[in-house]
Formats: C-alpha cells, structure tokens, sequence
C-alpha cells in the first residue's frame, strides 16, 4: 500500500517536535503539508531529510506556506497555481512522485464574507477548478489534498446552524468544491466513511478540542485513476490531542500499489 497524508501543521517551526513524532511513528510514503509559515530557507529540511524524506516546498514569511515530503523521487514540480500572476501567496505545489500526480493546497480561509478576502477565496477556487480539469485530461494518477477551508456538507460541521454565514460553509464554496466532484474527483474519505462526526479541525479555543466541535476541512480529491486504487481512508485524531499542537490533524488514503505505482523506487 502507498499512504500518503495532508496535515495543516500551523507552523512547521513551532510544531516540528509533533510533526518529527508522528512521521516517525507512521511512516506515511508521501506527506502534503500546508501553513508551514516560513521562507524555504528556514524550512527544517535536515530534520524531516533523516527520516528518509525528499522535500520540495513553496514558502513565505508568517503566512501560509506548502510542502510536499516523499520517501521517493520528486520531479516536475510546479510551484504556483496558474492563472493569477499577480498572486504572490504561498497556496499550492504539485509534483510526481511514485507515479503518482500529488499537489499540496492551501485554500484561502475567505472571512470575513463581505470582503475582498471572500472575493479572492472564490477566485483562487475557480483557478483551480480550471487548472484541475486540464490536469484530468492527462488521465494521471492525481491527488489534490489540503486544507480546503470548505466543509462540504452540514454533516462536516459539528453545529450547522452556528455556521451558515462563515466562508467555510458559504454556498458559493460549497457550490465550487462540488464543482470539482461534478468534474470527477472523489473525495476519498467520504468514499469509505458516511455521517457525521468526523472532523479534521478543532479550533483552539473554547474548549473546541475537549468538546469535539470540529470541522471537516482537510480533503484528499482523487483522479478516477486514483480513485480506482482507494483502499482506505482516515482521519489520525492523535496529534490533535498531544502539546502544543496543530489545530488541524493529519487525514491520509492508502492506495493499492498496482503494477503501475510499483515500478518506480
């Protein structure tokens, strides 16, 4: 099987005792980060190398900042999402690692609503979608995971009614990541796992953590290549609960390693 994770660390500096933890005690193939807030610089690249990883990663100062981690090579990295040349944001970077297509995406939050900071979320999500359906046309084996900033549904909301106006839950989001469904991606986890109560995020305030009020907003969308693969998802509620933690904990998929996922080293 090939595991490979997202997690929204919150800074890989501040959380590098964490994330050295569970890589260890995991051994995930591939890893997705976002909001590692550094310049690629300062990006703790010796630490994470001696576990057995090769690192790529685009980052900024403070703000936002993704990374993908593979036990494999990496190659044809791409290190912006197309569209807006303008954007200087640290949000998305996508290679090929064990023959497989992955990208590591960090959705812009988009609150408050009636402001500037929705419009760009919006049309940050439109280039996506627009970059996403030609990636399809190449009928790789693709997975695009992140922090979505987007609970797909009132079942990944722990009290829809206290969240109808927040962007993570707006229509027009909604309407946007089941865009990229309609385009035939599959979100894996709710391919296996139905209901609600199942959350990837507890803000840390307000006791949100110890009362389980979470949200669903870390998704892996998967190719049909991809999907044909899915063996199993879930969500690692360990992290979340140690010191000093993320407010996000990791979600990974395990892919069937067929002959073609097989044949590279």
């Amino acid at each position: 099987m090939l595991t490979i994770a997202t997690w929204n660390v919150n800074s890989i500096r501040a959380r590098l005792p964490r994330i050295l933890d569970w890589l260890k005690e995991t051994s995930p193939d591939i890893v997705l980060l976002q909001e590692t807030k550094v310049v690629n610089e300062k990006f703790p690249s010796e630490e994470i190398e001696n576990l057995g990883y090769n690192i790529v990663k685009n980052g900024q100062k403070t703000y936002n900042g993704v990374a993908i981690l593979s036990r494999f090579s990496i190659d044809e990295v791409i290190y912006d999402l197309p569209g807006d040349q303008s954007d200087e944001q640290a949000r998305y970077i996508e290679a090929f690692t064990k023959n497989v297509r992955v990208a590591s995406v960090y959705v812009p939050n988009g609150n408050p609503t009636l402001t500037e900071k929705f419009d760009y979320k919006l049309a940050w999500m439109d280039r996506l979608i627009k970059y996403a359906k030609e990636k399809l046309s190449q009928e790789d084996v693709l997975v695009i995971a992140g922090d979505y900033n987007v609970c797909p549904s009132n079942l990944d909301v722990y009290d829809p009614s206290g969240w109808v106006e927040d962007a993570l839950c707006h229509p027009e989001t909604r309407k946007r990541f089941r865009t990229l469904l309609n385009l035939g991606f599959t979100d894996a986890f709710r391919a296996l796992y139905s209901g609600p109560g199942f959350y990837s995020f507890w803000d840390y305030t307000g006791g949100a953590w110890q009362k389980d009020f979470g949200l669903r907003i870390d998704h892996l969308l998967l190719s049909p290549e991809a999907s044909d693969l899915l063996k199993d998802s879930g969500i690692d509620k360990t992290p979340r609960g140690k010191e000093k933690p993320s407010d996000h904990t990791p979600v990974w998929i395990q892919l069937e390693e067929n002959s073609a996922l097989s044949s590279e080293t």
